[in-house]
């Protein structure tokens, strides 16, 4: 082999030798039938697309994550989570659709279902009963209970911030 090609094949091995810590890193899908049984660990995040059919829990999912039960417990959620359940502890980003939608940090979505929880809200919730600790935002409901920052602490058919 010539010196110029053997050493072009030594670089390009090198440099694949150093993007596989990498890309072993990144979980790009995500397959649960309940966690712990899945494809990905529940302390990694996932970021392209998680299907979970009874109970998946990850720290994070970006893009798509459908299921019976949706968990993320930390770092930032964004694009679609559709589920019965869709459970948010760290910040949710986008689109949530589900029977219940409970977010325990920052929900920056549109969220519809049959009861939506937010402890900061921001963005639109569109449900039955829809509760928010503060918000940035509307809501429209039977119900609409906001416990600062809100118009109304409990109104009927739509609540919104004061700004």
């Amino acid at each position: 082999m010539k010196p110029i090609r053997s050493g072009l094949w030594s670089a390009l091995c090198l440099t694949i030798a150093a993007a596989l810590p990498a890309a072993a890193a990144e979980k790009p899908i995500n397959i649960s039938l309940f966690t712990p049984i899945s494809l990905v660990k529940a302390e990694d995040g996932v970021s392209a697309f998680r299907f979970n059919f009874i109970y998946g829990r990850n720290t994070s999912v970006k893009v798509v994550d459908i299921g019976l039960i949706n968990h993320t417990t930390k770092g930032e959620s964004s694009g679609l989570q559709l589920g019965t359940v869709n459970f948010t502890e760290g910040t949710m980003n986008g689109l949530q659709l589900g029977f219940i939608n409970y977010n325990k940090g920052t929900a920056k979505v549109f969220e519809w279902g049959g009861l939506n929880y937010a402890e900061k809200a921001g963005g639109l919730q569109l449900a039955f009963l829809n509760y928010a600790g503060s918000i940035d935002g509307v809501q429209i409901g039977v119900v609409n209970i906001i416990k600062k920052g809100g118009m109304f602490p409990v109104m009927v058919i739509a609540n919104w911030s004061k700004k």
